[in-house]
């Protein structure tokens, strides 16, 4: 993600989102099948389909279409065949972006992804070009308005479910966690009743880029554009500081 306001960037993402509801509930809808197929239809045996099943209501998705999701991936698992890709690559600026794709469609995939790099004026790079300036972190955000805790509350709370990090800032909480602890942690925070706006397992940049060319953020803009209308795009991260 980009930018220090992870609230607002999330905020931004979500009306995004709405616009693109049917993207989203597309995506969703992949990973539950892939989660049920590695681990099978019940959640309380399956920590990453209850993640995936949190997620999917955080982003509104009927609990009919949910439960349908499950059931259909579980009547046939040998039918399942999406892959998780990873993408790597530098928008204009050298502004680093990785992309991961949820896909049925290598060829497909890799061409859109491609041609969404080019059409903003970037490149694709190789396996590792880009990945060593981020690190895979559990990330949840909380609104500090919804939240009924005080800061040193939730902090306790998140640090003894296995959060390695909090963080205040002026209109929300983050909450960092390494990637085995995330299930856990956001589990917890369920439990207690914790209204999460987002909750994931992402990859947060080790230091971010400015950019003040105006032509280079209008490329920037187009990359993620494209990459936001792709089905087969699950997410993508920037070290962009998006002003």
């Amino acid at each position: 993600m980009s930018g220090h306001s992870k609230f607002n960037n999330i905020k931004h993402k979500k009306e995004k989102a709405d616009a693109a509801r049917g993207k989203i509930f597309t995506v969703i809808g992949h990973e539950i099948a892939i989660a049920v197929k590695q681990g099978g239809p019940d959640p309380t045996s399956n920590s990453k389909l209850r993640d995936v099943i949190a997620k999917a209501r955080a982003n509104n998705m009927p609990n009919d279409t949910i439960e349908k999701g499950i059931k259909k991936a579980a009547g046939n698992v040998d039918a399942v065949n999406f892959e998780e890709l990873v993408y790597e690559g530098f928008g204009p600026s050298g502004v680093a972006i990785m992309v991961r794709a949820l896909t049925d469609n290598k060829n497909r995939t890799g061409a859109n992804v491609r041609s969404a790099f080019t059409k903003g004026n970037g490149n694709l790079g190789s396996q590792g070009s880009v990945s060593y300036m981020f690190k895979e972190k559990g990330q949840i955000l909380v609104d500090k308005e919804d939240c009924d805790k005080t800061a040193d509350e939730l902090m306790e709370l998140a640090l003894e479910n296995g959060a390695s990090d909090f963080n205040e800032e002026e209109d929300s909480y983050e909450i960092l966690t390494e990637p085995n602890d995330f299930s856990t942690c956001r589990e917890a925070l369920e439990k207690a009743g914790v209204n999460m706006i987002e909750a994931d397992v992402t990859m947060i940049p080790e230091n971010y880029v400015s950019v003040t060319d105006e032509d280079a953020v209008y490329g920037l803009r187009k990359t993620l554009d494209l990459l936001d209308e792709d089905e087969d795009v699950k997410a993508y991260y920037t070290n962009w500081e998006e002003e």
